[in-house]
């Protein structure tokens, strides 16, 4: 295989998973690296920034940043391989589909949670996400698709899912409205990095990438246990696949010669269309796959066959989450509380 090749599809490679067999076709004539294209509509782009927010929820249980295997971005849809393993499908399902909160709310989007007019339906090739009328779609691969659908019809059950609805309700019409005239989630902004999610997996065995938010305008970018800060700024400035995101200041010890426990990296990138700031830390736990660990995973993959009530089998007893994943915990103390039990019962014991 050409090295000269190989080097034209590396930096896609790296940031999308993509394989350089399945880039090769894309290469042109001219020798120019390949690049990564961006949302063509609108419409696409708000379903991305939406999707990668709501799934950041999966904090760090997974060997790949949001249980994400590959991105396989085009112009007009967004492929995604999922990892083959039912808690990741069984968590994408959760945070995506949306249902009404029964909130009394002054702010609409509080009245759903998920994401608003977001709809399915099986293919072939997996579970397609869209929303009806606007030109989106997401296509979720890598797994088996009976997955979703029963989970899908347990969290029916469980919460009255809206998927029955042919289209918009109002009050996802509202929430919508709401999101896309908010500064806080700006498709700029989040449909480019889950087109280029890999960018944020480091080696070791879990991976964690959030983002949201901050005071003042800014945005913070988190990963735990990230790629060296080197590369990471490559991917996301000035290489062919990046955003040209500037760095503005840092603090990093991923080329010290002798090891820093416990202490991770921070970037601050400004981003220069829009001139906002993007804090990036890099949380350095160096956590392994340890027993406890398996165990857990293999409680998590039983949850959607036993439905809810599996989470507390006799034979598993309460799930632990190991410690940072905040997000997982306050997920599962949130729908305990929901099912009227306590939430110390319910996967809050973090290790």
């Amino acid at each position: 295989m050409p090295q000269a090749a190989l080097a034209l599809t590396e930096d896609r490679r790296r940031s999308t998973g993509e394989s350089h067999q399945g880039l090769h076709a894309l290469l042109s004539d001219d020798d120019q690296a390949l690049t990564i294209p961006a949302a063509r509509h609108p419409e696409q782009a708000q379903l991305e920034a939406a999707v990668f927010l709501a799934c950041c929820k999966i904090g760090s249980l997974s060997e790949h940043p949001l249980g994400i295997v590959q991105a396989c971005p085009e112009e007009d849809q967004l492929a995604l391989r999922l990892l083959d393993e039912p808690y990741v499908v069984h968590h994408w399902a959760e945070f995506l589909l949306p249902r009404l909160t029964g909130e009394e709310s002054d702010h609409p989007k509080d009245r759903v949670s998920g994401v608003a007019g977001l709809r399915y339906r099986r293919e072939s090739s997996g579970i397609s996400l869209h929303r009806p009328g606007m030109p989106t779609r997401i296509l979720l691969t890598g797994f088996n698709p009976r997955w979703w659908e029963r989970i899908a019809d347990r969290l029916a059950t469980d919460y009255g899912l809206l998927q029955s609805e042919p289209d918009w309700t109002p009050t996802e019409r509202a929430a919508y409205t709401a999101a896309v005239s908010s500064p806080f989630e700006p498709p700029s902004l989040f449909s480019p990095l889950l087109r280029r999610i890999r960018a944020t997996a480091g080696t070791g065995p879990f991976k964690g990438t959030d983002a949201w938010h901050a005071v003042g305008g800014s945005f913070r970018l988190e990963t735990t246990d990230g790629p060296p800060c080197p590369d990471f700024i490559r991917l996301l400035g000035d290489s062919p696949t990046g955003l040209g995101w500037k760095v503005d200041h840092k603090s990093c010890t991923c080329l010290c010669d002798h090891t820093h426990p416990g202490m991770g990296c921070t970037i601050d990138f400004l981003e220069p269309t829009t001139g906002q700031f993007v804090y990036y830390s890099n949380l350095k736990w160096g956590r392994t796959l340890s027993d406890h660990r398996r165990q857990t995973i293999t409680a998590l993959d039983a949850v959607p066959t036993q439905g809810w009530k599996g989470r507390h089998h006799p034979l598993l007893g309460d799930i632990h989450w190991s410690q940072g994943d905040t997000a997982a915990c306050e997920a599962g103390r949130a729908e305990a509380e929901a099912h009227g039990a306590a939430g110390e019962r319910a996967m809050m014991q973090a290790w």
